[in-house]
């Protein structure tokens, strides 16, 4: 049944055939843009949204674009509101599936060419975890372009995705960990590799600490900022990964000692630099300036190298933290809030490898229920 307009509301209408409300706009001359939602409410908000943005000067996207052109409209669109890296990511993978159905419309963009344009990723060389990356950026701008009203369903929804390879974890034991901090105890980068190993933070993040982020008194320091490098800009500070990644993280007393024994190289650095040095207070860095999380990984393989350890990434340090907590029965969400993960069941996602020892050690408590039996 069709609602009274509103002054200035324009049509607005519900179609008998299956119920949704529908909206149009002109683009000029005869064209028009059609709008569909499940409420009035809905169709008015997606049409105010749309006419502002084209009283704006910004192009509206339509149904008959195809979908390379309405990525750039989304590219575009999200350029603002995302992180540099995340809109790297966007830009990466929609090149990706560009030149195999960008030519598509929009509106006729089939589960079939999706799943087909995935299979050519896959012979082009691409990992399973890439394409299923390019998957989560398509997903995402077609589930805009539902919210806009510009397909009615989001055909990457029904299109079968390729499941990326679980990479087994490498992490060092707590023997091992402690054989890298006694070979690097003399190196330029032992604090940073102490830092990672007995706390869990994100190179990006140690990085970024400041000496003011660090009270020795009370064994901890607070995650205020991460160092990021990118495209086209360089090397810059940027704020926490996410709201759980700004946080206070205590380490243990001997991480402080560390800390402080750097401090003291540091400062007789900066008296014999003089003027040359950089003042940016960073707790980590050379000559004051900060250092590239680039280079730490071929640092840190120098180092197990020497050390006679196995090779891992500069990240499997952050997992060495996180799993030697929880090997040691420390409580899953303490973990969890260490790491500054969104959510304990990313924490336990990520290292369900932990998850059978737990259980063993469960296990093993409830024994005693049985001592009376003895």
């Amino acid at each position: 049944m069709a609602r009274r307009r509103a002054n200035g509301e324009g049509s607005i209408y519900q179609r008998k055939s299956d119920g949704r409300w529908v909206a149009s706009i002109s683009l000029g001359g005869m064209k028009r843009k059609h709008i569909l939602g499940r409420t009035h409410a809905e169709v008015a908000a997606k049409k105010a949204a749309l006419l502002a943005d084209r009283d704006k000067g910004i192009p509206i996207p339509t149904s008959t674009q195809t979908l390379g052109q309405y990525f750039d409209f989304w590219l575009d669109s999200v350029k603002e509101s995302v992180r540099p890296r995340a809109y790297e990511s966007y830009e990466l993978n929609a090149r990706r599936l560009k030149p195999l159905i960008g030519k598509a419309k929009l509106s006729t963009l089939s589960p079939a060419a999706i799943e087909t344009a995935y299979g050519k990723l896959l012979q082009r060389g691409l990992s399973r975890r890439t394409v299923s990356q390019a998957h989560s950026v398509l997903h995402n701008a077609l589930e805009k372009a539902v919210e806009w009203g510009l397909i009615g369903r989001n055909p990457s929804q029904y299109a079968s995705v390729p499941r990326p390879e679980r990479n087994e974890m490498k992490t060092l034991s707590e023997e091992q960990v402690r054989q890298l901090f006694v070979a690097t105890k003399d190196d330029e980068f032992h604090a940073l590799w102490v830092v990672l190993a007995s706390t869990g933070l994100r190179l990006g993040e140690a990085l970024g600490l400041q000496w003011d982020d660090i009270d020795f008194k009370e064994d901890r320091l607070f995650v205020r900022r991460a160092l990021q490098r990118q495209k086209g800009v360089g090397l810059l500070f940027v704020e926490p990964k996410t709201k759980k990644s700004r946080r206070t993280v205590y380490f243990p007393e001997g991480t402080g000692e560390v800390l402080q024994a750097h401090r003291r190289k540091q400062l007789e650095l900066r008296l014999r630099l003089g003027a040359s040095w950089k003042d940016s207070n960073l707790v980590f860095c050379r000559g004051g300036k900060p250092l590239d999380s680039g280079a730490m990984s071929y640092w840190l393989k120098k180092a197990l190298f020497a050390a006679g350890l196995p090779i891992i990434r500069v990240h499997d340090l952050r997992h060495t933290a996180a799993t030697l907590h929880l090997e040691r029965g420390e409580n899953p969400k303490v973990v969890q809030e260490l790491l500054g993960h969104s959510t304990i069941v990313l924490t336990m996602d990520t290292y369900s490898h932990v998850t059978p020892a737990l259980h063993a050690a469960a296990a093993s408590k409830m024994q005693s229920l049985f001592t009376h039996q003895r």
